[in-house]
């Protein structure tokens, strides 16, 4: 569930001798960030790791994303600076700290989510120093605009780690949500964006669950 809703993110305001820990105010705030951000790791997905032994949380989606840029830069489309990728898969999905993780095939519920996620943007990253808040902002909404090469790819690879998880569990997400052939396509069609690789490999992935009658057209 959502955590930190009413938190404001100062975890040391009111200890006696705080200020004399940190060498400065913005240090703090620094610090407060990386405690408010510690709650990621309560935030359980809804595609299992590729052992199948029990649901992914965010912080290791974040981390595994990441190194999937690294190690996966070769298949973008385009010249990417791969820091920023890595960058926007490891704050991408802080805001679920408060709206909390959404099934990426429920689109009502994905619609409902969006204004609660630019609302935890605001919270959490205003925790930072002010040029921190506004650069993490800022890599934040290009992310999830998609519209440059380093958005494009970062959506791309953050798609393909759960469908990924999902062959490698014998596609179990999808069977005990009913997602269908067609959601498959028409929800991760955007792949094709940034890795036209990732896309061609994917469309294998969802011929063979659709062959071995895991999911319906």
């Amino acid at each position: 569930m959502p955590h930190g809703e009413t938190n404001t993110g100062d975890y040391f305001g009111t200890r006696k001798g705080a200020m004399m820990i940190f060498p400065s105010d913005r240090f703090k705030k620094q610090i407060d960030f990386i405690i408010e951000i510690d709650k990621i790791k309560h935030i359980f997905r809804k595609t299992r790791l590729f052992d199948g032994s029990r649901f992914e949380n965010d912080a290791e989606h974040a981390w595994h994303f990441a190194l999937l840029a690294l190690v996966l830069q070769e298949y973008a489309n385009d010249a990417i600076d791969v820091h920023k990728v890595i960058t926007m898969a490891l704050i991408h999905d802080i805001v679920e700290i408060d709206a909390g993780d959404v099934l990426a095939y429920d689109t009502e519920q994905r619609l409902l989510a969006e204004e609660k996620e630019r609302k935890a943007a605001e919270r959490i990253f205003g925790i930072l120093p002010d040029e921190q808040r506004d650069e993490f902002k800022k890599i934040w909404n290009e992310f999830e605009e998609r519209k440059t090469p380093e958005a494009r790819f970062a959506a791309a690879l953050d798609r393909f780690e759960p469908i990924l998880q999902n062959y490698m569990t014998n596609f179990s997400t999808w069977k005990e949500h009913d997602i269908t052939h067609s959601m498959l396509m028409k929800t991760n069609q955007h792949i094709a964006d940034g890795s036209e690789i990732l896309w061609q490999t994917v469309e294998r992935m969802f011929s063979e669950a659709l062959d071995s009658n895991a999911i319906t057209e």
